[in-house]
Parts: structure tokens; C-alpha cells; sequence
């Protein structure tokens, strides 16, 4: 079942609010944005998506084939969430940064099921073979 979560970057410029089922799976991948910024996220539609706040502090980085923007708070630097379209995930999305949210707990999070993605090989039906780092 979908729950309303709220979330932000470290200075609280941006905020988000995301509804979510964690138990549709959570996801990590082995890219070299995600891997290098140790982002775990969660897939949602567009609608289930919405910015409460700082459209005019997010900026957006890009690379590759373009098909992702990461948005990042120019201020402090953190990543709050990533979209795009890759239709190997379903077309249109949202991925929110689950370490941003401010009214998750912990145990949420512990229990939520984690799907790993091979995106460094544009592989993204299939699990890279190793995990542990991610």
C-alpha cells in the first residue's frame, strides 16, 4: 500500500513529497553516478511525485546517453532525486533518494527489499555479479 513520505536535501532548500509502496522494491545500481554517490532509490510515476519547495536551488546533471536528470540542491550539494525516461524501467519516472526522507524510520528501510541494477553495462534487467559495495 502507498504511504505519503516527505524528504529534503541537508539544507532544506528542496523539498519533495513521494507516495510509495516500499514493498514494490527499492533499487540500487552500479553506474558510475549511483555508485559513486552511494544512491539508493526508490522508482515512482510522475504523479506520485510532487516538489513542495526549491525548483530555483535544484540544479541538473546529465551525461552519457541523457536519458536521466540528477538533481542535486546547488546549495549543499545533495541529491534528492533523479528522473527521466529509460524504457527498460518502465518509461517516465522518479527515483527518490530514500536517504532523504525525513519521516522514514529505520526499520521501514531495513525491511524494504533491495533490487540491483546493472546499469554500468546498460544492462538493466540484470543484477551486476557483485552487490556488496552497493
Amino acid at each position: 500500500m502507498k504511504k505519503t513520505y516527505h524528504g529534503s536535501c541537508h539544507c532544506g532548500r528542496v523539498r519533495f513529497e513521494v507516495a510509495m509502496d516500499l514493498n514494490e522494491g527499492t533499487g540500487k545500481c552500479n553506474c558510475t553516478i549511483c555508485t559513486k554517490s552511494r544512491f539508493w532509490g526508490i522508482l515512482v510515476k510522475p504523479e506520485d511525485f510532487k516538489l513542495l519547495a526549491g525548483e530555483d536551488a535544484l540544479s541538473d546533471y546529465q551525461f552519457s546517453r541523457r536519458l536521466t536528470h540528477h538533481q542535486f540542491c546547488r546549495t549543499c550539494g545533495v541529491k534528492t532525486f533523479v528522473h527521466g525516461h529509460i524504457k527498460e524501467v518502465g518509461g517516465a519516472f522518479y527515483s527518490v533518494s530514500l536517504n532523504c526522507l525525513d519521516d522514514i524510520d529505520a526499520s521501514e528501510l531495513a525491511e524494504a527489499p533491495v533490487q540491483f541494477f546493472d546499469g554500468r553495462n546498460d544492462a538493466w534487467r540484470l543484477s551486476p555479479p557483485e552487490t556488496r559495495h552497493l
